[in-house]
């Protein structure tokens, strides 16, 4: 919950002790209301708020306590949906609704999720705005392959069955007679989630269907936690970023986002985000489950250089709307004409 001017509301747990730095001003704590009143008093001189919203942020049954602050607030609001589910809960459409109905606009971080938000929600049109997903400016400067250096196909994030990783490894199977091999390099820890009640059984999964089908040498495994500096690094040393996602329902995605803000060509299964952002050409879109057609999109990227720097060029066209200071500014903006009409109106 950003103010700007203001400062941060960080959502935490009853007892968190993480140390803020001085832009948190207020917490607001599940279970308390009174953390409600405090962080609502502690916004009472901005001039405008941004709530982020998702389910799982704030307390009550999904989520609901948020509500308690926002009926505090006088100020113009904006809320950013991070998530818009297809088929949600009475509740969850009433939290939607609630806090639509109290907000000034309505933003989403797609075209798919604006037609999602229409379908499962009822809320007025006008108020609702799309403000894509930030990333990091992290565009190099193309350079030639070295014709020995065997060329890197890359996922990222933490991982989890949904991943479908299982079917790119697969896909390599069909690769062996590419020269040199390609190395399909696969970064990220396990969900905590996934990690908290399956232990690290897909990863070592993964590891061993790869020693099944012979390709082990193709797959690299690199599960260190490391900063936002070395993903980067890792994302401008790819040749081509494969997402082969067992999802059909996902409408943002970041790493979709940031692979076009590193002008990176993409390989990704048919889920609705990379639907909206790869019909521009900056990628290959296949079939969900489908090693053949994976397989095939990266023996184009990887082998037909005209293909992949027509996909770069158009990826690098794209990646500015994606730029943080680019999305901060749209903002910045937008904030700036609610306050402005507020005032005119009071």
């Amino acid at each position: 919950m950003d103010v700007e001017n203001g400062g941060v509301i960080a959502a935490v747990d009853e007892g968190d002790t993480t140390r803020f730095g001085p832009e948190v001003v207020a917490k607001l704590v599940r279970g308390s209301r009174g953390s409600a009143e405090r962080a609502a008093a502690a916004l009472e001189q901005s001039d405008a708020v941004i709530l982020q919203h998702e389910f799982g942020i704030y307390g009550g049954e999904d989520g609901r306590e948020v509500l308690d602050l926002v009926e505090r607030l006088d100020m113009p609001m904006l809320v950013v949906l991070h998530t818009v589910l297809r088929r949600p809960s009475t509740q969850q459409r009433v939290i939607v609704e609630a806090l639509a109905q109290a907000s000034q606009a309505v933003i989403v971080q797609s075209e798919a999720a604006r037609a999602r938000l229409f379908e499962a929600y009822e809320l007025a049109p006008e108020l609702v705005r799309v403000v894509p997903h930030g990333a990091p400016r992290n565009v190099a400067a193309p350079t030639a392959r070295a014709p020995d250096r065997r060329p890197v196909a890359l996922t990222w994030g933490l991982l989890g069955d949904g991943k479908g990783i299982e079917f790119a490894i697969e896909a390599l199977t069909l690769l062996g007679d590419l020269d040199p091999l390609p190395r399909y390099v696969i970064h990220g820890r396990t969900h905590p989630r996934v990690a908290a009640t399956e232990g690290e059984a897909y990863r070592e999964g993964l590891r061993a269907r790869a020693n099944t089908l012979g390709v082990a040498d193709m797959v690299e495994f690199d599960n260190r936690y490391v900063d936002r500096e070395s993903v980067l690094a890792w994302i401008r040393e790819a040749d081509v970023v494969v997402m082969p996602y067992r999802s059909r329902d996902q409408v943002v995605s970041g790493v979709l986002v940031e692979a076009i803000a590193s002008g990176k060509p993409v390989v990704a299964t048919r889920f609705p985000h990379a639907v909206e952002l790869l019909a521009a050409g900056s990628g290959i879109l296949v079939s969900h489950e489908d090693p053949v057609a994976i397989a095939a999109a990266l023996r184009e990227l990887l082998t037909d250089e005209a293909a992949a720097a027509r996909a770069r060029r158009v990826a690098r066209r794209q990646a500015p709307r994606f730029f943080w200071e680019n999305v901060a500014a749209s903002y910045t903006d937008l904030c700036i004409a609610l306050t402005s009409r507020a005032k005119a109106t009071s």
